[in-house]
């Protein structure tokens, strides 16, 4: 698999309109937020993007090279992969018919029902693993590894929580016994695909920085502030931050809620790094 990255230190996007404009993106290891007026680039630079980081993965782009017109360079410089997640705020109907078929979930009918879906399997993997970590340190026979235990537990504690307390308004809780999402509300058990737009979205972004495990990785998000309550986007990068500060953020957006939170200053111009 090769030298794991611990973020992307620049994008480099070459000719991405017509008349060979250059896109040249030097990236801080935190926050990066994308801003510009509608039309301007903003998709285009993450989607981009994202293809590049799959060519890596895949092996058929290394760090440095352009290929597809991309080129990414990883930190540090040595590293041959890099971890990264991807996620799509809009919720529309899901229509390809082959993956339909082979879903046998009828609960599973748009976008973020889709990433959801897939997150309760990572969901499931991720809660084994620290299950696994647990015993391995409650039987080691070292008794400062009992206090690491804990330590393995909080993330999803954490996360539970700060779930709780985004949901207070629509008395809706997790339910912390189940192995799968599900939340209690007024005495009832709700799915996760029975939530609003808004909550699936916040979902999404909360569980998928979750099964990271604090690790470092990409989190390339397009306008992620859509369907959310203005509230929300304002907290939504520290969320973030809070549960995996390992996490590099790299997203788009024309939402000043987003930034309100003392991000201001990470914000870049489109046209600032075209030339």
């Amino acid at each position: 698999m090769g030298k794991q990255a611990e973020y992307i230190s620049s994008i480099e996007i070459k000719a991405l309109w017509k008349g060979g404009r250059h896109i040249v993106w030097k990236l801080r290891p935190d926050v990066n937020i994308l801003s510009g007026i509608n039309g301007v680039g903003k998709s285009t630079i993450i989607n981009h993007s994202v293809k590049g980081l799959h060519l890596i993965d895949s092996g058929e782009l290394h760090a440095g090279e352009v290929d597809k017109n991309v080129s990414i360079t990883l930190f540090p410089e040595d590293a041959t992969s890099m971890k990264f997640d991807v996620i799509r705020s809009f919720d529309r109907p899901l229509l390809h018919s082959d993956l339909l078929e082979k879903l046998s979930d009828s609960r599973v009918k748009t976008e973020l029902d889709w990433q959801i879906y897939k997150l309760q399997k990572r969901y499931l993997d991720y809660q084994v693993n620290i299950g696994n970590r647990i015993i391995e340190l409650l039987t080691s026979g070292n008794p400062e590894d009992a206090l690491l235990a804990a330590e393995v537990s909080k993330p999803k504690k954490l996360f539970q929580d700060l779930i709780d307390q985004l949901f207070c308004d629509t008395k809706k809780t997790i339910d912390r016994k189940n192995n799968e999402i599900q939340f209690h509300q007024n005495g009832e058990i709700l799915t996760p695909y029975q939530l609003s737009s808004g909550e699936k979205q916040l979902l999404v972004i909360m569980l998928t920085v979750l099964v990271e495990n604090g690790e470092h990785y990409a989190l390339l998000m397009d306008e992620p502030e859509i369907s959310l309550h203005i509230e929300w986007q304002q907290q939504l990068i520290g969320l973030i931050r809070k549960l995996n500060p390992h996490a590099q953020i790299i997203l788009s957006t024309h939402s000043p809620a987003l930034i309100m939170d003392g991000w201001m200053d990470l914000v870049t111009e489109v046209n600032e790094i075209t030339n």
